[in-house]
């Protein structure tokens, strides 16, 4: 069946959009695609199926949660038919991770001297080891439940390692209690490292710690014999709710919410493969699930943990090479202050270093010029030197403004945690506006000057988080130009005051305007390409999801647009169908760093008009967020985005792969005479620190 016969014989909206789920899953079929590709170090393919289990993860606990709450309401055949197209595909995708790790990783990790050692592998004297760990270490922290009337079965923590455990005989007080649950306490590593002495063949050996309670549960009950057991993970929604017109304080109500996270409903269950059916089956009556979410697998339950044995072997080898992040040049004798002033600075991370993003808030801190300090808080990690520097200022006498979201999935303790600490040194902390996320990413410095008060900067399309500024793409940008720094002001007004912020000079801010600008703009190259003058657009984004762009974006295909789509997840447009989005390609980048940068570039006739962003094309993004998305205004700058930040993507023939009308990604490589070109290995050659000195 040809592309344009298939579409048509789906249902209109079907042949209009790709399916958002299938499409977050091609995703992971992608990063799946590192780890096997030959070209990398293998404890770098060991970590990309260690992302695939992290994102899997997430994708249980918010969409497939989200799908099945909704089935619960709802008897909706549609539904149940994309949940079991999600079902089927999940399946596909983690049979294909575990072989990957089964039949390549761990095997050429062993030629290479690193050992993962199973029970049956391991010789006398690691055996005696094991055992002496397991009773000093292991043992005494463990709790076996054995099932009955008295103790019903557990609460089990999402995600969390436990055992189910199939007995023979009768207990001490003579009952025929079959079944007991023991729980893996969480602060045991889950890979141990055998000492050196004990490696095979002068290597480094592991053992996991699934694997040491394995080898010994029969310890565990004496005077009983084990007739089955298995390790078996859960998974739970883990989307928090509270209802934010009724809660007199957020924070507080979080901090209740975040423990019940624990115990969300549940919506998956991993076992291991030799898991014996009246076993599984067992726990899917206690969980509520029905068998399609049983995933049983060939390997610990949970590779997320393998990190760990990334994190301990020491053959540098076996990993990338190390990079060192550039700087961007300086005037001599210049403060920060100064050299902002003198012209906008873009810093493009990981490839240049965040130091300067860093410096420039500590700095700040401590200058006695400086009046006042507003910054945006997502993300930013249980340790952080700008928080530090924050609480510093806070404590001097100056006026600071944090918006915490205390919404941001995943960090809601770090960030309830920091807005303590923060208000405790004296800063003003906001939470946002009710409702809706604030997920812009700006800091803004007033500071008095001999001419007045002068605003400085810093807008990014990343999060405040040292450790995500080293594996992220992103752009940012301190600027001391008057009128955004009035926008950037305008805009904490609105997000304290919760007032509607004043027509702003330059920045576009969801939830107000932004699809609004973003569609003007696509609407405006359209107008341009029917009366015959070029019509081009390049976008660099995470996901495209939001049905309003997507139509405007076929309808400028249609009127002769030219249109690169870079988009690094769900992607809902369907490129290249004829009298539809001819006119459109959409390709994904998977490489070392993580895509995160967010790039909208309109040719508008010449104007070359670039805007960087902290929001993807996604509803959610536009219009349930606070977003900004921010133009380059200096014209070098703007040559450096798209030399940088575009025109390497859409070169890449390495780690770029393209989207065809039918949803399927086909990876681009060189051909013929084409050398092979890697967007980020090009951007650390050009920009990351070479023998001393920026390249």
């Amino acid at each position: 069946m040809t592309t344009k016969n298939a579409l048509h014989a789906e249902s209109p909206k079907a042949a209009v959009f790709l399916d958002r789920e299938e499409s977050q899953l091609q995703f992971n079929r992608r990063v799946l695609a590192q780890a096997e590709d030959k070209r990398l170090p293998l404890l770098e393919r060991l970590r990309y199926l260690c992302i695939v289990s992290n994102n899997l993860d997430e994708f249980f606990e918010v969409r497939v949660a989200s799908l099945l709450a909704q089935g619960a309401l709802h008897n909706d055949p549609a539904l149940e038919a994309t949940l079991g197209r999600i079902s089927r595909e999940c399946h596909a995708l983690v049979k294909h991770q575990y072989d990957i790790l089964n039949t390549e990783v761990l095997p050429q990790l062993r030629a290479k001297g690193v050992h993962l050692v199973r029970h049956t592998d391991r010789n006398e004297a690691q055996r005696a080891w094991v055992k002496q760990y397991f009773e000093q270490e292991v043992r005494p922290l463990l709790t076996p439940i054995g099932l009955d009337p008295a103790h019903p079965f557990p609460q089990v923590v999402n995600k969390s390692l436990n055992f189910i455990v199939s007995l023979s005989g009768k207990d001490a007080f003579g009952r025929g209690t079959a079944i007991a649950i023991v729980k893996a306490p969480r602060v045991l590593p889950r890979v141990i490292r055998l000492p050196d002495h004990l490696a095979k063949g002068g290597g480094a050996s592991f053992c996991l710690l699934s694997s040491v309670i394995h080898s010994h549960i029969e310890d565990m009950f004496t005077g009983r014999d084990v007739i089955a057991y298995s390790q078996f993970r859960v998974t739970r929604d883990s989307d928090l709710w509270v209802d934010e017109d009724e809660v007199k304080n957020l924070r507080h109500a979080l901090k209740g919410e975040l423990q019940g996270r624990q115990f969300g409903t549940s919506v998956r269950l991993e076992v291991a493969k030799n898991c014996p059916p009246e076993l599984s089956d067992f726990l899917l009556a206690q969980f509520c699930l029905d068998p399609s979410r049983l995933y049983a697998v060939d390997g610990p339950v949970n590779l997320v943990r393998l990190a760990e044995l990334i994190d301990e072997v020491r053959q540098p080898a076996l990993r990338f090479d190390p990079f060192i992040a550039g700087m961007p040049a300086k005037t001599a004798n210049l403060s920060i202050f100064e050299q902002i002033r003198k012209h906008d600075i873009l810093l493009h991370h990981p490839f240049q270093s965040f130091q300067t993003v860093i410096d420039f808030i500590c700095v700040a801190a401590s200058d006695p010029h400086v009046v006042a300090i507003k910054q945006t808080i997502y993300r930013t990690g249980m340790n952080s030197e700008l928080m530090e520097a924050l609480m510093t200022a806070a404590r001097s006498g100056k006026e600071v403004t944090v918006i915490v979201e205390l919404m941001a999935r995943f960090d809601e303790e770090a960030n309830i945690n920091w807005a303590d600490k923060l208000e405790q040194a004296g800063a003003q902390v906001v939470y946002g506006v009710v409702g809706l996320k604030t997920h812009a990413k700006a800091a803004l410095v007033i500071r008095r000057e001999p001419d007045g008060l002068q605003y400085y900067a810093h807008l990014g399309t990343g999060n405040y988080h040292l450790t995500t500024t080293r594996l992220y793409t992103d752009f940012g940008l301190l600027t001391a130009n008057p009128k955004m720094g009035e926008d950037v002001n305008e805009v904490f007004i609105h997000l304290t005051s919760l007032t509607k912020p004043h027509k702003l000079n330059h920045l576009w801010l969801a939830p107000f305007a932004l699809q609004a600008e973003i569609i003007k703009a696509i609407r405006n190259e359209a107008r341009l390409a029917k009366s015959g003058r070029p019509g081009r657009i390049i976008v660099k984004i995470n996901a495209l999801v939001d049905e309003s762009v997507v139509r405007a974006l076929y309808a400028a295909s249609a009127d002769g647009v030219k249109i690169d789509l870079i988009v690094r997840g769900a992607c809902i447009l369907r490129p290249g169908v004829p009298g539809l989005s001819e006119n459109i390609k959409v390709r994904s980048v998977i490489g070392r760093f993580l895509e995160h940068s967010r790039i909208y570039y309109f040719r508008n006739d010449l104007a070359h008009d670039v805007y960087l962003a902290s929001a993807d094309w996604m509803t959610r993004n536009l219009f349930r967020r606070v977003e900004v998305a921010f133009p380059v205004l200096d014209k070098a700058l703007k040559r450096r985005v798209i030399a940088e930040g575009l025109n390497p993507y859409l070169k890449d023939n390495s780690n770029a792969w393209e989207l065809d009308a039918n949803g399927h990604y086909h990876r681009r490589k060189a051909r013929g005479k084409q050398l092979e070109f890697s967007a980020q290995r090009h951007l650390m050659d050009l920009l990351g620190l070479k023998d001393g000195s920026n390249a």
